[in-house]
Formats: C-alpha cells, sequence, structure tokens
C-alpha cells in the first residue's frame, strides 16, 4: 500500500485565486464557483517581440481579442465619423504572455493588464481573466490593483497557466478549482478542449 502526502503553497502551479488573497472579508476558494471556470474560453497571445515590462493597453487587448474572434478591424462609418469598432470581450479570456514558470525558472517580471485594459473586461461584464505569469499584477506589487479590479466586478483569476504550445484560438476551458475552506487561492488542473 502507498500513501502519500503532500505540503505546499496554494499559490504553487496552476491556481485560481480567491478573493479572499486581497481583502479578509472576501470569499474563499469554498466559493469559487465553478461555473466561471468552465465553459467558452478565448486563449490570445501577446506577440513575440512584448517583454516583461509590457503593459497590455485597453488597444492591445481588443486587437488580440478581435483577431482570435474574427472581428472587423477596419474603420466604419458611424453617424457620419470614421470610428474603429471594438470587439466585446468574451466572458472568459487566458492570455500567453511567454512569461511562465513552466520552463523552470521563476520570471523576474511580467506584462500584466494596464488599469484601462482591466477597467475595459470589467465593463464588458468579464468572468475569468488567466494567465501563463505568476500572477495577474506585477511580482513586487503590494496593492495588487488588477486582482481589486477584477475581484470587485464579481470576476475571478487563473494564474499560473502552461499555454506555450497553445494556439490562440476559441476552446472548451475545464478547469474547476479545489473547493478548500478558508483557502484564498486552490489548485488546478486546466485543461482545454477543441469546441466542435
Amino acid at each position: 500500500m502507498n500513501i502519500g502526502a503532500i505540503t505546499t503553497s496554494v499559490h504553487a502551479g496552476t491556481h485560481a485565486d480567491a478573493p479572499l488573497h486581497v481583502e479578509s472579508s472576501w470569499s474563499d476558494s469554498a466559493c469559487l464557483p465553478a461555473t466561471a471556470f468552465i465553459g467558452e474560453v478565448c486563449v490570445i497571445a501577446l506577440p513575440s517581440g512584448a517583454n516583461a515590462s509590457t503593459e497590455i493597453s485597453t488597444d492591445a487587448l481588443t486587437a488580440m481579442i478581435g483577431k482570435v474572434m474574427g472581428a472587423d478591424d477596419s474603420l466604419r462609418e458611424i453617424g457620419g465619423e470614421s470610428s474603429k469598432v471594438e470587439p466585446a470581450a468574451p466572458s472568459r479570456v487566458l492570455c500567453r504572455t511567454g512569461y511562465s514558470v513552466a520552463n523552470g525558472a521563476f520570471p523576474d517580471a511580467w506584462p500584466i493588464l494596464s488599469a484601462s485594459a482591466a477597467a475595459w473586461l470589467v465593463s464588458q461584464g468579464i468572468l475569468l481573466w488567466g494567465t501563463d505569469a505568476p500572477s495577474v499584477d506585477e511580482r513586487n506589487s503590494k496593492a495588487l490593483p488588477v486582482h481589486h479590479a477584477l475581484f470587485a466586478a464579481s470576476a475571478f483569476v487563473l494564474e499560473n497557466l502552461s499555454l506555450g504550445h497553445v494556439v490562440p484560438g476559441v476552446y472548451e476551458l475545464l478547469a474547476q478549482p479545489i473547493s478548500i475552506e478558508g483557502a484564498d487561492a486552490a489548485p488546478v488542473r486546466a485543461m482545454l478542449r477543441a469546441l466542435p
């Protein structure tokens, strides 16, 4: 007979942060809704030239989403004026930054959402934002503004995803977190399945 045991941080490997991670009065991982982590997801990728200090602007975000979702990036005449048509954000978005711990090294820095891009996602009713980076916020951030913006809007967070081999596109996400009462995060085995 074999009986194993593990001792680990709930933030090690791929995991879902719970709102409790940033505010003591917010909910724990036992309250993370399965519906946020299962369903159609848009996987986007930063251009290969993006560096660790890249801040993902609203324009860059909408361009990446538009490319995957097939939105028209051309200028259209609306009310006599030319304007760029922004795609609506899908409910779930995973971002491949290329700054992952999957290669065995913890990066010193990684690209994060700008405040305006996080606000745009929230305004679009985002349900889940995920990244291959160790966090949705900067490594040394104490305020965790992206976490706060998303959690305050009832959106959720996946971190430390392994997306290096994933082609941008639309998939089915299967990434339900473990329910751990009182925990501020939960391990996840995230999988993507091609849509029929």
